[in-house]
């Protein structure tokens, strides 16, 4: 046969089938993914700025460009949520990556204000002593140079300062805001690296203490690599099983209900190995960014050794975004499988709410401790993960908001007390502190009351919703260890006041530093925020309660 007629032959064949025209246009719905892109836009603009703004305008440029960005997002999620996306006009946006719906718009807008408070404690530049006539931040003068060095010194007296936190911090959010809201496995992934890259760099990021610092950062990579490992391995075996990445079919499939059977996919179908195993390795990735146990082994180390405004925010928003993500595989993806993945989760929660009040009682350095009782409040919050009804979910976001905003004005208050070293973290130098800094003591008080659950706080109301929605849902035995953890818990916070006001204070103890603005404002939202949702809660379980539908 001549090569024409064979070229002839593809050509018809072509033709024939026209697969040209198959192929149909992305259809992107660019007003539902607005706070996403907002966001994404602003930190580019940032890197931009980086390369072309003098060195001595960067900061407020910066500055300036995360807060409008934040703000603007936030106030897309509110009109996106107005305009009935949350309830009724709830869907699937992006070619079925992305979900708009109740939970993802209620996830993405406490991520965008903890953000936004997150960034204030960033800015902070009164703290520390004025360094050559320059202010200085919580950050490195020059991250790429090695500690100790002559370059970091001659970076030092130069004055410089390292503004490329600001849009680190706005591609950490953009992960943030796709992760709850990832509608299939592979947009899941990319925003969990989305994320957690920059958070590997922000906690290598700090002034005082450099190699502690990087020695977090390095275990935090290390760790998280094996994490997001997993959690890849997971989503190819659960692509094995459904022969899909989307959530949706992916259900379908393990429900039974999944309509065109190919002989391919009847194959898999039957195999419960690469489903159970495959969910699984999803779950523990997931648990891993929640710090639960036994995924928790890196969450004391890098919340010590990161700049505490890094501290503050990664404790914050990354608990919201990967329970977000965590409540959409289980409730979305595997209700299915209920009887199997609840009896681990039970042991999960048990074992992460008495490890993390535990093993707290015997630190000695704030943030360590601060670390644990993070640990302590994933087990609460899996608590109401367990309970598999819409008021499992509602009691979840309502426990995240408040949750997130407590943790972020404790450790802004930690960033004031400080000696010649920089931040004073040890235990033994915050004696007596309610007599020497009266203010300071009191509104770290209310965040250790506020963390313990006592009533009149915001962390009582969302104790009490996560417990409540887990008895109803079945989950009696696991309250009364929850209530146990928590009085084991309050042992320590109220220990701390105890030693704040009840201690002399030490002749060479700390100095409280006068913060800027910006700081106080931190520290006042989230007093604010922990003082309504405690009297007066109803509002806030109210919009929890309408955000709490998934779409499917």
């Amino acid at each position: 046969m001549s090569a024409t007629a064979v070229h002839s032959l593809w050509t018809t064949a072509a033709t024939a089938a026209d697969p040209i025209s198959k192929i149909d246009a992305p259809k992107i719905e660019y007003g539902q993914l607005s706070p996403v892109l907002i966001v994404l836009g602003a930190a580019v603009l940032g890197i931009l700025a980086e390369a072309f703004v003098p060195r001595r305008a960067r900061y407020h440029v910066q500055m300036f460009l995360s807060v409008v960005a934040l703000v603007a997002a936030f106030a897309a999620v509110v009109a996106l949520a107005a305009g009935g996306y949350g309830t009724t006009k709830a869907g699937i946006a992006a070619m079925g990556a992305i979900a708009v719906d109740g939970p993802a718009l209620f996830l993405q807008g406490t991520i965008l204000l903890a953000s936004l408070v997150g960034l204030f404690t960033f800015a902070e530049r009164r703290l520390d002593p004025e360094a050559h006539g320059n202010r200085v931040d919580s950050f490195a003068a020059q991250a790429s140079s090695v500690p100790g060095s002559e370059s970091e010194q001659k970076a030092v007296k130069a004055g410089f300062t390292t503004t490329e936190v600001f849009p680190l911090l706005l591609f950490a959010v953009t992960g943030m805001l796709v992760f709850p809201a990832a509608n299939d496995l592979l947009t899941l992934f990319v925003a969990l690296e989305v994320f957690s890259l920059p958070l590997y760099l922000l906690c290598a990021l700090a002034r005082r203490k450099r190699l502690m610092s990087q020695e977090a950062a390095v275990k935090y990579f290390l760790l998280g690599a094996f994490a997001s490992a997993f959690t890849l391995f997971g989503i190819a075996l659960l692509y094995g099983y459904a022969g899909s990445m989307s959530y949706g079919t992916i259900a379908q499939v393990v429900d039974g209900t999944v309509q065109n059977v190919t002989p391919a996919l009847a194959d898999t179908m039957g195999n419960d190995a690469l489903l159970l195993v495959g969910s699984a390795l999803i779950v523990m990735g997931l648990l891993f960014k929640v710090g639960a146990v036994p995924f928790h082994m890196w969450t004391p180390d890098v919340y010590q050794g990161a700049p505490t405004p890094v501290t503050g925010f990664m404790a914050a928003a990354t608990k919201v975004a990967a329970f977000g993500a965590l409540l959409r595989i289980l409730y979305v993806v595997l209700p299915g499988l209920r009887w199997d993945w609840r009896p681990v989760m039970w042991g999960v929660a048990i074992v992460t709410m008495l490890a993390g009040a535990i093993v707290a009682i015997t630190q000695t350095d704030i943030k360590r401790l601060l670390a644990y009782s993070s640990i302590a409040h994933a087990g609460f919050i899996l608590a109401g993960v367990i309970a598999t009804t819409p008021d499992g979910i509602s009691s979840v976001l309502f426990y995240l908001a408040a949750y997130s905003f407590v943790t972020i004005g404790a450790f802004a208050v930690v960033t004031l007390v400080r000696d010649a070293g920089g931040e004073a973290t040890h235990l033994s130098k915050w004696a007596g502190l309610g007599r020497r800094s009266p203010l300071v003591a009191a509104v770290f008080a209310v965040f250790l009351l506020a963390f313990a659950g006592i009533p009149l706080t915001s962390g009582f109301t969302g104790k009490f919703a996560v417990f409540k929605a887990a008895a109803e849902g079945g989950a009696a035995p696991l309250v009364v260890i929850g209530v146990i953890s928590s009085a084991i818990a309050a042992f320590f916070y109220i220990r701390v006041i105890v030693l704040m006001f009840f201690s002399e204070p030490r002749p060479e103890g700390p100095t409280v530093a006068v913060p800027s603005p910006l700081t106080m404002t931190a520290i006042g939202v989230g007093v604010a925020v922990t003082v309504v949702l405690g009297v007066a809660p109803q509002y806030f379980l109210d919009l929890a309660g309408q955000a709490g539908v998934f779409v499917r």
